[in-house]
């Protein structure tokens, strides 16, 4: 048994050592680049030129720590739970393991398994999808002059409803994202399904198609209808120096057992512990995040300008989102609206400074109407293209939540330390 758990553990160092060198000798084509020249890139690039010389297998992933000093209140009213008490210290290390791989010219597929995370200490594939951007497997050059403009993605994957998800922490990926902390309403889901892209002189559009559904099975046939989505954008450098994008995307599902488009990340949010009782209920594994409980005949605008000028950018996001939880009659509606400036400079702009300004209001189940603000301020320095540290302050309150709701005139705020690694 140990000669064979030895021989196992040689191989594994093995491939990746194998898998290392190989990187080393080319990047994949049609492929955001896990590193910091993925930053500000958003969906893939599409590469009209490429290479294919076989099957090619690119081992990576992501890893990350971080040191919170957080402290959490409320309105310690006889009627509003008391949170339990929390102080500072290192939360759990999250990981990732991704394979992209090369499968022929223009296909390409990819898997994410989060190793551990907040919510999940064991290991379980998040989800994956197949990449198209050439049909030469039908017959070379086969719409080749339309598949040069186009691009089909099909799997159990991140679905692509806004640019907001582009920039979060998926799990250990934080590479991507300037500040420590996602949005407040927290747009992600992977549900199966299939998006066809169009992308021409900086224009480019998108529909897709799911199943609606996050947990995968074949009972309740009758709760739950397909899920639709939408984006249209522009993104071009229009001067020396200037590069501006704008786009707009929808989510449309008339009917699911549960929709999870705010409530899909089952990794967890970067505050640990926060607006939690002592009872152990409360936020749980997503703290500070807000869930609008739409989870039936949801309807999702968002909206997200991005400019970039020289080493100053500024990315927005406005979203309005429609629906009601099971068994209520009416609508309700949430907005959220967020504002970030980033400026990053010095050699290849490996440091930065940032602040996020995030706010959302709703009406909750039940008729009372809230509103929670962020601010979060961040500065962050690439110690190499892979390695990142950022340190980011971050100050949260709640407002007009009942007295019944630990939520009461409730507010956290305080620092977090994170070092990320992604490759």
């Amino acid at each position: 048994m140990n000669k064979s758990i030895t021989y196992l553990i040689a191989a594994f160092f093995g491939l990746i050592a194998s898998s290392v060198e190989a990187q080393s000798k080319r990047d994949l084509d049609n492929f955001r680049q896990p590193d910091q020249r993925g930053i500000n890139q958003f969906e893939a690039p599409k590469d009209t030129v490429s290479g294919f010389s076989g099957l090619y297998v690119r081992l990576g992933g992501a890893s990350t720590l971080q040191f919170q000093a957080l402290d959490h209140e409320n309105s310690g009213n006889a009627a509003t739970p008391a949170l339990q008490d929390i102080g500072s210290n290192f939360n759990l290390a999250t990981a990732n393991l991704d394979l992209d791989v090369v499968l022929y010219d223009g296909v390409r597929m990819h898997l994410r398994t989060y190793l551990s995370s907040q919510h999940h200490t064991e290991t379980y594939v998040k989800g994956g999808y197949f990449q198209i951007d050439k049909l030469d497997f039908i017959k070379k050059g086969f719409m080749e002059e339309l598949m040069n403009h186009m691009r089909i993605k099909i799997g159990h994957m991140e679905n692509n409803y806004g640019d907001a998800h582009l920039r979060r922490t998926d799990n250990a990926m934080a590479l991507y994202n300037p500040f420590v902390g996602n949005y407040l309403m927290d747009s992600f889901t992977t549900e199966v399904g299939a998006e066809v892209y169009y992308f021409d002189k900086g224009w480019f559009g998108m529909l897709g198609l799911t199943n609606g559904k996050l947990n995968q099975a074949v009972t309740n046939p009758e709760t739950t209808s397909p899920s639709f989505l939408a984006k249209v954008g522009f993104d071009d450098t229009l001067a020396e120096d200037l590069r501006v994008r704008l786009t707009g995307s929808v989510y449309k599902s008339n009917q699911s057992k549960s929709i999870y488009l705010y409530s899909g990340d089952r990794s967890g949010s970067r505050y640990y512990n926060v607006m939690i009782a002592e009872d152990g209920t409360g936020d749980g594994f997503r703290a500070g995040r807000i869930n609008p409980d739409l989870r039936s005949e949801l309807t999702s605008f968002m909206i997200n300008p991005f400019l970039k000028y020289k080493g100053l950018e500024f990315f927005g996001v406005y979203e309005n989102a429609t629906g009601k939880a099971p068994g209520e009659t009416d609508n309700r509606s949430w907005n959220q609206y967020s504002g970030e400036l980033i400026y990053r400079f010095g050699a290849q702009e490996k440091i930065y400074l940032g602040g996020r300004y995030n706010y959302v209001s709703g009406e909750l189940v039940g008729g009372a109407d809230v509103d929670i603000s962020r601010v979060q301020l961040a500065a962050g320095w690439f110690m190499t293209q892979n390695i990142l540290m950022k340190a980011e302050y971050v100050a949260q309150k709640y407002t007009g939540y009942p007295v019944t709701d630990l939520h009461n005139e409730a507010q956290f705020d305080g620092f977090i330390l994170e070092a990320v690694i992604s490759f």
